[in-house]
C-alpha cells in the first residue's frame, strides 16, 4: 500500500512538473506591424495612415509601444516603384510618439494620419511605418505604400447655407481633365480649432451638397472640402482644400 502511494505522488509531482506555457521566442515579442495602412496624394502632399498595433507578434497585449518610425524613399528615374531590396535607400522621415503633438500629425484613437509636404509633382514616393518599444526595438514594419505626385484636381468652392435645424453645404467643383471623379470629402471643426485630416464622411460624397445636422446650437462651425479623383493609373488623389467656410444654427426668429 506505502509503495502504491509512492508511485501516486511521484506522478504527480511529475504530472505537475511538466506544465509549461508555451514557448515564445524572443523575435516574436516585438509590436506587430502597424495595420489598415494607406497612402493617398492631398493637393501638394502625401496623407499617410495606419492603425497603431495593438499585439506583439505573438499575439500577447503590447504594453510597451513607444511609438512609429516613418521611412520615406524618393524613386529615382528608372527605379523600380516598389522594390523589397531597396531598403537601404529608404531613410527616416518622421518618429512619431504615441502622445504626438505636432501640427503635421493627428491621431484618433488607434490611428494616426501624418502628412507629408516635402514631395514633388513628377516624383513617386514609398513609405514604411515601423513601430517601436520603450526599450527601442523595432517591431514588423507595415507594408510598403508607394505613390506618385501628380498635379492635384482644382479645389471646389464651398458656400455654407445655415438653418435653425441644420447647415447645408454646397460646393462647386471643376471637372479634372485626366481623373474621373469620385466624390467629395468634408472636413470639419468647431471655429478656431485645426481642421482634422479625418474626412467628416466615411466614403466620398457622390452629390455635390451635404446636410450637417445634430450640430451644438450657439457654436459656429469651419467647414472645407476636398475633391476626390481617380487618376488613369488606379491612384486616388484629392485636390487641394477648398476656402473656408463658417456657418452656425440660425435662431428660430432668424
Amino acid at each position: 500500500m506505502l509503495r502504491l502511494s509512492l508511485v501516486i505522488v511521484m506522478a504527480l509531482l511529475m504530472s505537475a512538473c511538466g506544465k509549461k506555457g508555451r514557448l515564445i521566442y524572443p523575435d516574436l515579442l516585438v509590436p506587430e506591424s502597424p495595420s489598415s495602412a494607406t497612402l493617398r496624394q492631398a493637393g501638394l502632399g502625401m496623407k499617410l495612415s495606419f492603425v497603431l498595433p495593438q499585439k506583439d507578434r505573438a499575439g500577447q497585449p503590447l504594453t510597451d509601444l513607444a511609438g512609429v518610425r516613418i521611412l520615406k524613399r524618393e524613386a529615382l528615374p528608372g527605379q523600380p516603384q516598389e522594390c523589397s531590396a531597396c531598403m537601404d535607400e529608404f531613410r527616416l522621415f518622421k518618429t512619431l510618439y504615441v502622445d504626438v503633438r505636432e501640427s503635421s500629425v493627428q491621431r484618433y484613437g488607434t490611428m494616426m494620419i501624418v502628412m507629408d509636404g516635402a514631395v514633388t509633382i513628377g516624383r513617386t514616393y514609398s513609405y514604411q511605418a515601423v513601430p517601436f518599444t520603450k526599450a527601442a526595438v523595432d517591431g514588423q514594419g507595415a507594408p510598403q505604400l508607394t505613390a506618385t505626385m501628380v498635379e492635384p484636381p482644382p479645389h471646389p468652392v464651398l458656400r455654407v447655407i445655415p438653418s435653425p435645424t441644420d447647415i447645408r453645404l454646397e460646393f462647386d467643383a471643376t471637372p479634372h481633365a485626366k481623373g474621373t471623379l469620385v466624390g467629395y470629402n468634408l472636413y470639419r471643426a468647431v471655429k478656431g480649432e485645426t481642421l482634422p485630416f479625418l474626412p467628416l464622411n466615411r466614403a466620398p460624397l457622390q452629390e455635390a451638397h451635404y446636410t450637417d445636422s445634430g450640430l451644438v446650437r450657439r457654436l459656429t462651425y469651419s467647414y472645407a472640402v476636398r475633391m476626390v479623383v481617380r487618376m488613369p493609373s488606379g491612384e486616388m488623389v484629392e485636390s487641394s482644400l477648398s476656402n473656408l467656410a463658417d456657418g452656425a444654427l440660425l435662431n428660430d426668429e432668424e
